[in-house]
């Protein structure tokens, strides 16, 4: 439920804060500053939509870790968005893939949603849109390198999705992923290929060459995940999960470099 409105007053400096003092009330309760409606103002342009209700809009970018750090309802962060925003994508995707590919089965429709959903693909977008640079993280999280988490990134255009839909329906969700993943889309599948290419490049200055281990299998054969770890000089670089050992190999890989970025 929304407070009265308090008296115009300087909103703190902080990029990422959300303060009670500011003059909009958000989706959680809280009162937005104006520095961060200017930041979310800006975030709008680089997304390519508007919204209406803002607050939505900070609400997808709250991470669990910030909510729970400030003891607030963990239904104030942006886990439901999330959870609104996958069903959305994958909706979005198998519509425009039944339309524009009429000559597939289920099967081959199936496997081609699998390699633009999922992890690899969603990072990927969110570093386009530089979305890391908005999201509200605990210091914990913060101290981790989770604003550059490929995990956290891709969760983070998924509640931005929910977001979209919440807030314009989903005609404007159609436009606006299908211009996003149109731009990664050349060969979505070469993304995730490229990741292993920077990290090899990345290893051979130093002498190193990557190897890849599947260490587990989850789940019945129609729909297994696979986990990988990516390792170097027997040091484990990073883990990914993917519904094909090749899926899982990626997403180590793009662990791996976001775990070598935060150690430079």
């Amino acid at each position: 439920m929304s407070r009265p409105r308090k008296p115009h007053a300087s909103p703190p400096a902080a990029p990422v804060a959300a303060t009670p003092e500011g003059d909009e009330t958000g989706a959680v309760g809280e009162v937005l500053t104006q520095d961060r409606l200017a930041q979310l103002a800006l975030l709008e342009e680089r997304l390519g939509v508007r919204f209406r209700d803002r607050s939505l809009l900070d609400l997808a970018l709250r991470h669990g870790s910030f909510t729970h750090e400030r003891g607030k309802d963990p239904l104030k962060s942006y886990e439901r968005l999330e959870f609104l925003g996958d069903a959305v994508l994958s909706l979005v995707v198998s519509d425009d893939l039944y339309r524009r590919r009429p000559d597939m089965d289920e099967g081959g429709l199936a496997k081609a949603r699998a390699r633009i959903v999922n992890e690899a693909a969603l990072a990927s977008i969110a570093r386009r849109l530089n979305l890391g640079r908005w999201v509200l993280l605990g210091r914990g999280e913060e101290k981790g390198g989770g604003r550059a988490r490929p995990s956290l990134l891709a969760d983070a255009v998924e509640a931005v999705i929910g977001a979209i839909y919440i807030d314009s329906g989903y005609g404007v969700s159609h436009a606006v992923l299908t211009r996003w993943l149109g731009e990664l889309a050349e060969d979505i599948q070469r993304a995730g290929e490229d990741f292993k290419s920077q990290l090899q490049e990345r290893l051979q200055r130093r002498r190193q060459m990557p190897r890849y281990r599947i260490t587990q299998e989850e789940g019945p054969d129609h729909e297994r995940t696979f986990v990988a770890i990516v390792e170097a000089n027997g040091k484990a670089l990073g883990q990914g999960r993917g519904k094909s050992k090749k899926e899982a190999e990626q997403m180590a890989a793009s662990e791996a470099l976001a775990a070598l970025e935060r150690s430079t």
